[in-house]
């Protein structure tokens, strides 16, 4: 698998903000525009994936998820395909002298 930097979303199931702008819900995977197929290798069509172009898949691994959120499930496949080498998920906010 190629890493990707410009990574969207695709989802299970999507809902309207107030703002009347369909988000993401459900199953959330990282998608490349003009492919298709998810980083982690699922067919967009076969697993009916909906595609979300405007937003950006922005997820770590670090990421939680609570019941208010209407995203339920974050592919870690896709997590771990869109993270930069060497890049680290967490950072030290105090290291000892």
């Amino acid at each position: 698998m190629a890493k990707a930097r410009a990574a969207s979303v695709a989802a299970s199931s999507e809902w309207v903000g107030e703002d009347g702008i369909r988000q993401p819900g459900g199953e959330v995977h990282a998608w490349t525009p003009g492919l298709n197929q998810t980083l982690c290798g699922l067919a967009l069509s076969r697993t009916r994936l909906r595609r979300f172009p405007h937003v950006p898949f922005d997820f770590r691994a670090t990421d939680t998820i609570t019941a208010e959120d209407q995203v339920r499930y974050v592919c870690p496949r896709c997590v771990a395909a869109t993270s930069r080498r060497g890049e680290r998920s967490w950072t030290r906010t105090s290291p000892r002298p």
